[in-house]
């Protein structure tokens, strides 16, 4: 019953905090000028239109305009320029497949090496091994993903010839986004996101499998007769992966944010790509649907997260 209270006002909460980080979007990004094209038939075209669905009136009635038909007609506005007259949320959910498949392929690719490393790098602490993953992963954890970009184009493509300069468009891949074409021509970016989303899963898998293997129960179930095998199996990694396991999602998240730059270096219509060119050209309506997107997905997960502590350790209850 409290873990239904907690979900709800959690819910609540995400909703209210969506508003707002909503119309501040909304009340910024219509105060900046709007462009009109430069063919004369076309720009008054658009001016009409603009002014029948009431772009010139004052902010605050746009603003109800703009909600009132999300909630009547699930109507996000319209893009203008990157697809003429099409609903902005079509636009975006048409380049949400390659952004999702490019981050989720990333995460399953860092995510077990990352925590292999950072188990191994727990259970040989001060020795030469532990010494040499902490350096790396200082080093990993320091430099940004677009210069694993440059760095993977460079040796991958440039040197040896392994993988294509950028993802393949539709067309040269079968028409479809999980054919084997596309997903080698993927490599690229989901390596360039990897490298760093490993360091800082093998970072924190240390830091918490360390404080593991040094508590009380560890030292009970050695006396008890247990090997330090068993013992880190059976007790240490159980107890390690309570924050390990939420950390996942908020590692997807991190990836999903970071993959603007990345999607750009590699020509990937996604999301990220979306985003950058409804700034550039001034496409408003593609532009708020795009920061609704990233708000709800970002307030989404952080209470997954916390609920999510409340299933992998029943000694957790939220909201006491």
């Amino acid at each position: 019953m409290r873990m239904a209270k907690y979900i709800v006002k959690r819910v609540v909460l995400m909703i209210f905090t969506l508003f707002i980080i909503s119309t501040m979007c909304f009340l910024l990004i219509r105060m900046l000028p709007r462009v009109l094209p430069q063919e004369k038939v076309q720009a008054e075209a658009i001016a009409a239109r603009w002014e029948a669905l009431g772009y010139n009136e004052p902010l605050l009635v746009q603003l109800w305009i703009y909600i009132k038909g999300i909630f009547t007609k699930g109507d996000f506005g319209t893009s203008w320029y990157i697809a003429f007259r099409q609903p902005a949320l079509k636009v975006l959910t048409d380049r949400l497949l390659p952004t999702v498949l490019v981050n989720l392929y990333s995460l399953i690719f860092a995510t077990p090496i990352g925590i292999l490393l950072g188990i191994y790098a727990a259970i040989r602490k001060n020795k030469w091994q532990d010494s040499l993953i902490s350096t790396m992963v200082m080093v990993f954890v320091s430099v940004p993903p677009y210069v694993y970009a440059f760095l993977v184009q460079y040796f991958l493509y440039f040197k040896l010839g392994w993988l294509p300069l950028q993802v393949y468009s539709l067309a040269d891949a079968g028409n479809s986004w999980l054919s084997p074409k596309m997903f080698y021509s993927m490599i690229a970016p989901v390596l360039a996101l990897s490298f760093g989303e490993i360091a800082g899963l093998c970072r924190f898998t240390r830091a918490e499998l360390t404080e593991t293997l040094t508590s009380d129960y560890m030292l009970l179930a050695r006396t008890k007769g247990l090997t330090r095998s068993q013992a880190t199996v059976r007790h240490a990694l159980k107890n390690a992966m309570v924050p390990i396991l939420p950390s996942i999602i908020g590692s997807f998240i991190g990836i999903l944010g970071g993959s603007f730059v990345i999607e750009q270096i590699f020509s990937i219509p996604g999301v990220g790509t979306l985003y950058l060119r409804a700034i550039n050209l001034f496409d408003y309506d593609v532009f708020m649907v795009d920061c609704i997107f990233y708000t709800l997905v970002s307030l989404l997960a952080g209470i997954i997260i916390d609920i999510s502590y409340g299933f992998i350790d029943p000694r957790i209850r939220m909201g006491e």
